[in-house]
């Protein structure tokens, strides 16, 4: 308490490399940061630009005390890459003002090889639980938040909680033992996680849109999305009424049928007119924030136009090969056939990847109209202001097109990140996915014995992938038919969101975590939402992704 750096503009007391294990396996990034509002504190300067503190239990700011603030904990690991440790003081005027005590924590990252990352985190949690007695903030009331690989890690530290198979791990790098590295709250956007079925997933949903497939590739695509409804038929996922849902074949598509598409279906649905009740028309796409909420964003509308096509005439264009379309940033394109008639209002700038789109859609119909432009999926009842789809191959042909080879987390050349994250800490991927290796079996691909050979290895601590993988799984440890479940505990409130328009990921990824949490005893609330037109972003419906955060902590803490 003698060692506490003082930010008198923003009225911050800090320390910084606080190592949080006693035999780090990476000193560089095993430290961690606490920076607590000042009024938490009476401080003395000790004549070396450090302080000595005392914590004022009279002192109180957005009504926490010192003994009663959430203390925060920011997952930033894109890919599951490492998060550096920091090293100077960094401003966090919104998280002190609030009152809460922010703690930043270095991990390492994928060439780590997991569980590294996440026993990283553990392990700082376990050491705030150590020092509760004379760290500001109420080490029972840890949240974390994340985005991407890192709200997939959020997503594992909210629910691996305390779990034993993690204690190798954290015996070896020194961690602090005999007290909990469960948080409180764990706030998760677009959470690339569940890992041990996500090929399969984006299969089933996504890879309809796939195209210029081999005749090989394409049979391991209908495979792995076949292989998708055993996985869920064997799941015992339920909806919110208790009910299990199920996949059933179907006339068209694989599987495209039964309670549980219907299920995913609602979803979309509800994303969609989620966007209408918070949308004001005329609607000024270019105006969209993007990654921090409003409708629209940095997405839209894909497969208007098609590939190469020349722009005809003045009132009517076509899309070349492109990204996005109408909805924010992006442009308007991709493979597809089609054309849509310009409005006078909406400008278009030809670029080499397509035709970028800026403009305000007059009334909700001008909307509709251009989500169609390429056939009817959406039908609008203006009375009600809903709308419905046709199902889940038209929306994601509009809306969320592949953007990932085959495999696309165990890449067939094991070229994926995650496949980095899977392998033994050498920096070279390794295959982890044995539905995807099991289904090369049977096809005899000349990829199968490569996916055999690294599903037998063990790492250092003599774990193998699978079990290294369940580690890595939330839903392993959430649902009644994982060997996993009850083995953890979870956190208390989570927070959820996604940008429905995102490529990265299947939307049942998001969908399946929210719903195991909804079952799960012990989970008290699970706020869960998709943002119609966002991709793989901080995705809000409104407002700035750190107010919104920071308040769903407030609420969580009952205020």
């Amino acid at each position: 308490m003698s060692k506490w750096e003082y930010n008198a503009d923003d009225n911050v007391y800090y320390q910084i490399g606080i190592s949080y294990c006693k035999t780090p396996a990476d000193s560089s990034y095993e430290t961690l940061a606490v920076f607590v509002p000042g009024d938490y504190f009476t401080g003395s300067e000790n004549g070396d630009g450090t302080h000595t503190c005392e914590i004022d239990p009279d002192a109180s700011v957005n009504g926490y005390s010192a003994k009663t603030a959430p203390i925060v904990m920011p997952i930033e690991t894109p890919g599951y890459t490492a998060q550096a440790a920091l090293t100077s003081y960094t401003s966090l005027t919104e998280y002190m003002e609030a009152g809460l005590v922010y703690v930043h924590a270095g991990c390492r990252g994928r060439d780590a090889g997991a569980p590294a990352g996440v026993t990283d985190l553990k392990a700082a949690i376990r050491y705030l639980r150590y020092t509760d007695d004379v760290t500001p903030g109420d080490a029972e009331k840890i949240f974390v938040f994340g985005m991407s690989g890192g709200g997939a890690q959020s997503a594992l530290v909210g629910a691996t909680g305390d779990s034993s198979l993690y204690e190798p791990y954290l015996n070896a790098i020194g961690a602090v033992s005999g007290v909990s590295g469960a948080v409180y709250g764990s706030m998760d956007w677009c959470p690339i996680t569940n890992l041990d079925s996500a090929d399969e997933a984006y299969e089933w949903m996504m890879g309809v849109t796939r195209s210029g497939l081999s005749e090989d590739e394409q049979a391991i695509s209908d495979a792995m999305a076949e292989a998708f409804s055993s996985y869920i038929n064997g799941l015992g996922i339920k909806d919110g009424n208790g009910n299990v849902l199920t996949l059933e074949e179907s006339a068209d598509g694989i599987y495209q049928s039964g309670s549980y598409y219907d299920y995913i279906v609602s979803i979309i649905e509800e994303s969609l007119n989620n966007f209408l009740k918070d949308t004001e028309f005329p609607y000024d796409s270019s105006a969209s924030t993007g990654n921090d909420g409003g409708p629209g964003g940095n997405g839209g509308f894909r497969g208007f136009g098609g590939p190469n096509e020349e722009i005809d005439g003045d009132r009517e264009f076509r899309g070349m090969d492109g990204n996005g379309g109408f909805g924010g940033k992006g442009e308007f394109g991709g493979a597809g056939d089609g054309s849509y008639e310009e409005k006078d209002n909406i400008s278009r700038t030809e670029t080499p990847n397509g035709i970028t789109i800026s403009g305000t859609y007059e009334t909700v119909e001008d909307y509709i109209d251009a989500l169609n432009a390429n056939g009817t999926w959406v039908t609008y009842d203006a009375e009600t202001n809903t709308a419905s789809t046709t199902g889940i191959k038209d929306f994601v042909t509009t809306f969320k097109s592949t953007s990932k080879n085959l495999g696309a987390f165990d890449q067939l050349d094991a070229g994926q990140g995650e496949n980095v994250l899977f392998g033994y800490g050498d920096g070279n991927g390794a295959h982890f996915d044995s539905i995807l290796a099991e289904i090369l079996n049977d096809l005899g691909n000349e990829y199968a014995s490569d996916y055999d050979a690294d599903l037998q290895k063990t790492d250092a601590l003599g774990y193998t992938a699978e079990q290294r993988l369940n580690m890595y799984t939330p839903l392993y440890y959430l649902l009644e038919s994982e060997e996993g479940y009850g083995t953890s505990t979870p956190a208390k409130h989570w927070r959820i969101r996604t940008g429905i328009a995102q490529s990265d990921t299947s939307l049942t990824t998001e969908v399946n975590l929210a719903l195991a949490l909804e079952n799960y005893n012990g989970v008290e609330s699970v706020d869960f939402a998709t943002v119609w037109g966002q991709q793989h972003v901080k995705a809000e419906r409104a407002g700035s992704s750190t107010t919104n955060f920071i308040e769903w902590v407030n609420e969580c803490m009952g205020k």
